[in-house]
């Protein structure tokens, strides 16, 4: 594999792991409001979007979201997120090796800019990224490649000379829609609906974040 001249971070379940917390909260809120559904069905249906998609196809399928839920879960999410997220074990070690091999990164996510400042803040590295951009207040959320080819431009990239490493289909089909190669990050194994749907896409997964540096031949 070619060393890439920029890498693009997605956030949650990337270099933050918050998946396993939010996950929880939107299916505690979802049984409540008469929706119940398993992780798996979850994951398969509902990761990758915002929050406002979730409650969209929510709805669609039967739940009786109230008016003010967006908000509401963003104001709760928020305050259990400050409560203390680790970050993904050996991506702050995946830093480490792209600044020592002199090859910038930045970050695209679909969640909002202030979710990652209170994610990538506590652990101090959000002014590591080159450029940490919101797929949601570009107005364009993944699957849209808005948000890669602003990162590519602001790591002075051409798109092709970039690797994206995501987690999510909506993700990966940002990167290549951008012309951009693409990891996926299946920390829990192949067989998960999000590794799965990767793999579907064509995208090669890895399983530990302490191998992405030879991936990367750094």
């Amino acid at each position: 594999m070619t060393r890439p001249e920029a890498v693009l971070f997605d956030c949650d379940g990337v270099v933050v792991d918050s998946e396993g917390p939010t996950f929880a909260l939107f299916l505690q809120d979802l049984a409540a409001y008469g929706l119940p559904m398993s992780r798996e069905v979850f994951e398969a249906e509902f990761v990758g979007g915002t929050v406002e998609m979730v409650a969209v196809r929510a709805r669609a399928a039967g739940a009786r979201l109230p008016d003010d839920w967006v908000a509401d879960f963003y104001s709760r999410m928020y305050a259990m997120l400050a409560d203390g997220v680790p970050l993904v074990s050996g991506v702050t070690e995946v830093l480490d090796r792209l600044d020592a091999a002199g090859i910038p990164f930045a970050m695209g996510s679909n969640g909002s800019l202030e979710k990652m400042q209170i994610t990538l803040g506590q652990h101090g590295i959000e002014g590591r990224f080159r450029v940490i951009l919101s797929a949601q207040a570009l107005g364009a959320p993944k699957p849209a490649p808005d948000v890669y080819l602003a990162c590519a431009a602001a790591c002075g990239v051409q798109p092709k000379a970039c690797m994206v490493i995501e987690d999510s289909a909506n993700g990966a089909k940002a990167a290549l829609a951008a012309g951009m190669r693409c990891l996926g990050y299946a920390e829990h194994g192949p067989e998960t609906p999000s590794a799965r749907a990767l793999t579907a896409l064509g995208v090669p997964l890895f399983h530990r974040m302490a191998d992405l540096p030879g991936l990367l031949e750094l």
